[in-house]
């Protein structure tokens, strides 16, 4: 079965290594990355990846801001997406935790009846106190998460897709598929059960990329490392177009994912296999000078970004930001209820 994986980047070099090669133990055997002005080296490590075979990688073709969908739409001419069995549109923070059979993709469709996509819920990933930067494997450090049927006060909860080939496709979006016409294909949730009628038909003018998360998780879940420490997240956020000097920081997007409530270690069932595949990949002299360059970089923008008094302020802030998302603090406080302190 051919799988492939599509995605699009901007100076992620130190965590390309471990996504590619846990992908790779989930049963996915082609990537094709989409590149967005890498300054970390990230596109020297995928050159020379693409040059073992490891994957595909191109410039993104957009001339605007909509980085991404300029990419999907791309993807959809080249063959290492056209001649898949199956695609995977899912950015490099998140991983796709499999619960049944050998937790691989082809045993996941088994599990959902082989459907023409499957949508796998969210679940995000507190950052939990960790500031430091580290050089190992992700999924390993972050273990604490939201209670996986309910984030922001929602019971409805983002999802990803795997898609077949067969489906119905008129064009990709960045959280599923959207069907041609009236087309009404065989698409299941990640516990193998009929997506809700109204994600089916996107029946709302924001095309309905969620659903309820109770009881879609059997077979699968979506971890989402967004954060990762504090180090990252201030050199994800040096990342945007966004300047922020002379702006106040707005904290939402951390505090919607910092909830640390729910204790979640089902994902380093994969870790014993993926420290293997890192070391192999490693073992490659020009691959591991790479991806050690790429983290030295990324400790050196953190240095750097610290130098400024904006992005001290904002580190402090996080710091001591509320663990509870704000939707869920406006109702405690709405209750009357006492709010959680950091």
């Amino acid at each position: 079965m051919r799988i492939t994986a599509v995605t699009c980047v901007k100076n992620e070099g130190p965590f390309l290594l471990e996504w590619i090669a846990f992908n790779r133990l989930i049963g996915v055997t082609e990537h094709l990355i989409y590149l967005n002005d890498c300054t970390d080296g990230t596109d020297r490590l995928l050159d020379a990846l693409a040059a073992r075979g490891l994957c595909q990688h191109l410039p993104n073709p957009a001339t605007g801001r909509n980085y991404q969908m300029e990419a999907l739409k791309d993807a959809r001419r080249h063959d290492i997406v056209t001649t898949a069995n199956w695609v995977w549109i899912a950015d490099v923070d998140e991983f796709l935790n499999i619960h049944v059979g050998d937790n691989t993709i082809p045993d996941l469709i088994e599990a959902c009846s082989d459907p023409q996509a499957i949508s796998v819920n969210f679940q995000f990933f507190a950052n939990d106190g960790v500031e430091r930067f580290q050089d190992r494997p992700v999924i390993e450090q972050f273990t604490r998460s939201h209670n996986p049927d309910l984030w922001c006060g929602e019971a409805a909860i983002e999802v990803k897709s795997l898609m077949r080939r067969n489906f119905p496709l008129k064009y990709f979006g960045a959280h599923r598929p959207f069907a041609k016409g009236k087309a009404r294909p065989d698409w299941t949730d990640g516990s193998g059960r009929k997506v809700p009628h109204r994600f089916l038909v996107a029946a709302n003018p924001r095309r309905l990329r969620r659903f309820p998360a109770q009881g879609a998780r059997d077979f699968a879940t979506l971890n989402h490392y967004a954060l990762r420490s504090l180090d990252s997240y201030l050199v994800k956020n040096d990342r945007g177009d966004v300047n922020r000097e002379n702006r106040a920081f707005d904290d939402t997007y951390w505090r919607e994912r910092n909830d640390p409530a729910w204790k979640d270690t089902s994902i380093r069932r994969y870790l014993p296999a993926l420290r293997k595949a890192l070391a192999e990949l490693k073992q490659d002299k020009e691959i591991k000078a790479l991806h050690d360059e790429a983290v030295r970089q990324h400790i050196a923008k953190r240095d750097a970004l610290l130098a400024k008094p904006e992005y001290v302020a904002m580190q402090a802030h996080l710091r001591t930001a509320p663990i509870l998302p704000p939707q869920e603090e406006a109702m405690l406080i709405q209750l009357g209820l006492p709010v959680p302190a950091a």
